[in-house]
């Protein structure tokens, strides 16, 4: 080509934007002008936008330096390649949970164990470190886990096997230090899981029916553990009394710490994705709805104490028993004219003695406030028992502790229930919620009932969708986005709807599905980048807080499978390079093999 006259960098930059970019990169090996000209921005702008096939008008990610950087982002470093799979589990894999370092992280399951695992082995592995069984204390299964902000600590929660139609659960807590159980609480409905308020207490539940059909939750904060000083403090004390209206109850409850100065991980932009969603499909219906998804490496491939005997049960299943019953709802001591009496009189009592919430409380936030904000997240529902909103209520510093009144005694006798701070309908049956890092965005899983559905018995919810929504919502300004995720699909019907847990990284939102399929999305362009095969229903997915190119899933399947991104992957598998004196060559010689290979899908 020496002795041929060179094409002009216009002409073959126009040619490149014909080609893919597998092409484009292994064109610009061939000499410097074409590799200069592979790199142009405009050049991998439109390469960007066409291959994943973003509306122009969503604007590249602010902490992107480039687009060239951009697209090698999300091809290359999404963990997608599987490089391990456990299975010292022998049942249902239904929960996982890593450590706030990431150098632990913990599973649950319907064998009953709770695992706790090592992610920093020397050859990059992971490996068994600890197993615990919760037979011994009654349970039925492990259905959840959390560390305390200090990785000292781990909660899990269970379903405790009581009388028949029970619907309690338990909290333990064990030592990460020697694995010794330190305490037990108890916890129900067992679907309120629990979770840490900060490193010494934890947040429980307890359900009470006061009438046919209404109930009320009360919120518990619980010492950890108990000390040489218990006997002169207090190790448990009532945070909140709600009234549940039609069956419904306070599930999934999980604490938010929202900074007063906080650097979001992401920068949603909330106006260019609304009207690119209208440019782009706007004139789609839900019905044509067709996910797109990125092949990036991966080898996936298509496929009270005692129950009152009036109370209605609780039908809502977490987890899949191995033996399904649906309980039925009969009521013969009363007609449907007392019933109906009866659920007015104790909504005219829950309004008159509800302790009405302080509107400062659940203001916006502005950069000018003085003070951090600490708030419990929780599914209820106020037409029928499947939960379908989101309650917010602010935890005050006073209140972080088991010190002070106990059992509600600083409450007068006309201030009988706590009001909800904030409520958001999601209009569909919440199946996961998750937390961004920051705290600052709420992602819900849903399952959405039809457009127009009334609701006349609370026993018998709308049917729900096969597909699954995947809400944000911003804790900060308390606005929903209007931008919903979708790509993973449920198929059990209202009655028999279990818990699939989703988890956020920097970048990143992933979640499991019935589909036999894990997924990830990116957080900022609202594309399905990745999804992630096993054998049967994928319960829980996971980021490692340290490197979220590190990724877990669990299934029903009994296994964790363990993801990597390719880049990753590509650098183990690399042989050590022998030391060598440094040697002024051009960069770009050092960088052909590596572009050869990212684009080409080869780790």
């Amino acid at each position: 080509m020496a002795s041929c006259p060179a094409l002009p960098d216009s002409l073959v930059l126009e040619i490149f934007l014909h080609l893919p970019h597998n092409a484009v990169l292994n064109a610009g090996l061939t000499c410097r002008q074409w590799l200069a000209v592979s790199r142009d921005e405009f050049l991998w702008r439109e390469l960007f936008y066409s291959y994943y096939r973003i509306p122009r008008s969503v604007p590249r990610h602010p902490a992107a330096v480039s687009w060239y950087g951009e697209f090698r982002r999300l091809f290359d470093c999404i963990p997608c390649v599987e490089v391990q799979t456990l299975k010292e589990h022998h049942d249902q894999v239904l929960h996982l949970a890593f450590s706030h370092r990431g150098h632990r992280f913990s599973s649950c399951s319907k064998d009953c164990t709770v695992k706790i695992w090592d992610t920093e082995q020397p050859d990059g592995s992971i490996a068994l470190l600890h197993s615990s069984s919760m037979r011994a204390y009654n349970w039925g299964y492990t259905q959840f886990s959390q560390f305390n902000a200090d990785d000292s600590l781990l909660l899990v929660s269970g379903v405790y096997l009581g009388p028949h139609h029970s619907s309690s659960g338990e909290i333990a807590v064990i030592s990460l230090d020697n694995y010794t159980l330190l305490s037990r609480v108890r916890n129900k409905p067992y679907d309120v899981f629990g979770c840490w308020l900060n490193e010494t207490h934890l947040i429980s539940g307890n359900l009470h029916w006061i009438g046919n059909m209404t109930s009320c939750s009360v919120l518990w904060l619980n010492k950890a553990f108990q000390d040489v000083e218990s006997e002169n403090v207090n190790v448990v004390k009532r945070l909140f009394k709600i009234q549940n209206l039609n069956a419904s109850s306070i599930r999934t409850v999980m604490v938010a710490h929202c900074r007063r100065h906080d650097s979001p991980d992401l920068l949603l932009d909330y106006e260019a994705q609304s009207r690119a969603r209208e440019e782009g499909d706007g004139q789609h219906q839900r019905q044509t709805h067709h996910p797109m998804f990125f092949d990036l490496g991966s080898e996936s491939e298509e496929e009270s104490d005692e129950e009152l005997p009036q109370a209605p049960p609780l039908r809502y299943d977490l987890h899949r028993p191995h033996n399904r019953t649906v309980m039925q709802v009969r009521v013969v001591s009363a007609s449907k004219q007392e019933r109906e009496l009866e659920a007015e009189v104790a909504r005219i009592l829950g309004r008159s003695r509800t302790r009405a919430p302080d509107p400062d409380l659940m203001s916006p936030s502005t950069p000018e406030e003085g003070e951090d904000k600490t708030y419990l997240l929780f599914t209820t529902g106020s037409l029928t028992y499947s939960p379908h909103q989101i309650g917010i209520k602010r935890i005050m510093p006073d209140q972080m502790t088991t010190c002070g009144p106990v059992l509600g005694e600083e409450r007068s006798s006309e201030e009988f229930f706590d009001s909800l701070d904030y409520v958001i309908d999601i209009h569909g049956h919440i199946i996961g919620m998750g937390l961004s890092p920051d705290h600052r965005y709420l992602y819900v899983n849903s399952r959405a009932w039809p457009a127009d559905c009334v609701i006349t018995d609370p026993m018998l919810p709308p049917p729900i969708a096969e597909e699954i929504d995947m809400h944000v919502i911003d804790l900060k300004s308390l606005r929903e986005e209007r931008r919903s995720l979708r790509a993973h699909r449920a198929f059990t019907p209202n009655d028999e709807c279990f818990f699939i847990f989703l988890d956020v990284s920097r970048d990143f939102v992933a979640s499991g599905a019935e589909d036999k399929h894990g997924y990830i999305w990116d957080r900022h362009y609202n594309i399905c980048l990745a999804r992630l095969r096993h054998d049967d229903v994928v319960n829980s997915v996971a980021f490692s807080p340290a490197d979220q190119e590190l990724l877990l899933s669990a299934s029903d399947d009994s296994t964790i499978k363990v993801w990597r991104s390719p880049r990753i992957v590509r650098l183990a598998q690399a042989p050590p390079r022998p030391p060598r004196h440094r040697k002024l060559l051009p960069s770009w010689l050092g960088r052909r093999n590596t572009d050869s290979t990212f684009l080409n899908g080869k780790p």
